[in-house]
């Protein structure tokens, strides 16, 4: 695997462990490059840190920050404009430049709802699947590296069936009818993978985003979640694949 590569794209600290974790620490312990961009907090800030230190524990390099701001949290990039702010163009081509840079084989990012919904999430995904595209054309974004085209694109998402399951665990009921769930139908997943051997790891790196423990989001719900039901999200990460540009054999599974 030491020819392999691997390129993550999130909008926030702790999504590349939550979303991609398993999957970072199995091909780093394989011997392949991995690294992630992140669109959201700058540097020198605490979520910058604990970032860092939970890219050291899935083997995935340093942060990649594109340094805009998340959200309303004036505090995550100070003076630099909001993520969802930022014009398409731009975003696009500071992600061309990682992908030109890191040279991946395989790009992972959220799927086309970002996963669960959140705004930054999509706007991601969009930015991402745009980046993808235009990294390859000589004629777009001089200046930024040689073109550079991955052979496949995979978009981290959830089986309908698990997300119900969970949702009784989490909320002690089913979802009212017609509200709006997170994840695809389970004939749209292309790949999954048994990340068991990397769950401890993967929580480790979830542990290091100390803040968002504390602060009570979508991490809270995680650790909050019966063991059983915590154990199916540490140990199975699954994706979509969205274009496929390379040999056949070339995939995240």
């Amino acid at each position: 695997m030491t020819d392999f590569s691997v390129l993550c794209v999130h909008a926030h600290p702790d999504d590349e462990a939550i979303w991609t974790g398993g999957t970072l620490a199995k091909y780093a312990e394989e011997g392949a490059k991995t690294a992630v961009v992140t669109c959201t907090w700058a540097e020198g800030t605490v979520r910058a840190k604990e970032l860092a230190n939970s890219l050291e524990i899935l083997g995935a390099g340093e942060p990649r920050l594109l340094g805009y701001a998340d959200g309303g949290k004036a505090e995550s990039a100070p003076g630099a404009p909001r993520f969802l702010d930022v014009p398409f163009d731009e975003a696009v081509g500071r992600v061309v430049e990682h992908i030109r840079d890191v040279r991946p084989d395989v790009v992972l990012t959220y799927d086309g709802y970002g996963s669960y919904g959140h705004p930054e999430h999509v706007y991601a995904h969009r930015v991402t699947m745009a980046a993808v595209e235009a990294a390859g054309y000589d004629q777009l974004y001089p200046g930024t590296g040689e073109p550079w085209r991955p052979h496949a694109l995979y978009l981290a998402t959830i089986p309908r069936s698990v997300v119900l399951a969970q949702w009784r665990d989490v909320f002690g009921a089913d979802p009212e009818p017609g509200q709006t769930l997170p994840g695809v139908p389970d004939d749209h997943v292309d790949a999954h993978i048994d990340v068991s051997p990397w769950a401890e790891r993967k929580w480790a790196a979830l542990q290091a985003h100390e803040s968002e423990v504390g602060r009570g989001a979508s991490m809270t719900l995680l650790t909050a979640l019966p063991e059983p039901a915590r154990a199916v999200m540490l140990s199975n990460e699954w994706y979509r694949r969205i274009g496929f540009t390379g040999p056949p054999t070339t995939t995240v599974a």
